[in-house]
């Protein structure tokens, strides 16, 4: 099974830690995998955007109308992401807001959920956008809601690894002190998408 994810969102989300968990637990399956990082301007609430590429790419290069999967952490990112998937894609987005730089500098202005949603159910088979920032608090910090976003992904039968790969992949290469609240974000996300099937 060969898979190119794109993935996006706002510097200080955990975009980067999330494409990193996602290709070791990739890595430990036994799957070929090639990764990029597009750091943006990760410091100051920048885009950040990464590729990951499953079984035998050769460049971690994804072109426009290429991606299998979408990965957006922020919805306004994955919608200005949304070029680089390839119709019949699928996306897994946070329904959460955070105003990207370009927003509260005034260059841009954001557009409401249902249009992103319209303009993302438009190109995609299926796209599913997630309480991410709930997810995460349940679990006990908001930032692991990541974590929900890959458990969604995960759970959704697109890659060539599961859930319990990913539930390994948590317990191997997070911090110890980091496992049980990613473990908990993980099953809150796979609800919420069960939740919108």
């Amino acid at each position: 099974m060969r898979v190119r994810i794109y993935l996006t969102g706002v510097g200080g989300q955990g975009t980067l830690t999330a494409t990193t968990l996602l290709a070791r637990t990739a890595l430990e399956q036994g799957i070929e995998v090639v990764s990029g990082e597009i750091h943006g301007m990760a410091q100051r609430g920048g885009v950040v955007e990464s590729t990951i590429l499953l079984g035998g790419f050769s460049s971690p290069r994804i072109s426009l109308g290429e991606a299998d999967i979408l990965l957006g952490f922020e919805p306004m990112e994955t919608l200005r992401a949304l070029p680089y998937l390839r119709k019949g894609g699928h996306v897994f987005s946070s329904g959460d807001i955070m105003q990207p730089v370009s927003v509260s500098a005034g260059v841009d202005t954001y557009p409401p959920l249902s249009e992103i949603r319209r303009q993302v159910e438009a190109v995609a088979a299926k796209a599913w956008f997630l309480p991410c920032r709930d997810c995460g608090l349940r679990a006990g910090s908001a930032q692991s809601g990541n974590t929900a976003l890959l458990g969604a992904v995960c759970a959704s039968g697109l890659l060539p690894f599961g859930v319990p790969a990913l539930r390994e992949g948590i317990k191997k290469f997070l911090p110890p002190k980091l496992v049980d609240v990613n473990l908990a974000a993980l099953e809150n996300g796979i609800q919420a998408m069960h939740d919108q099937i």
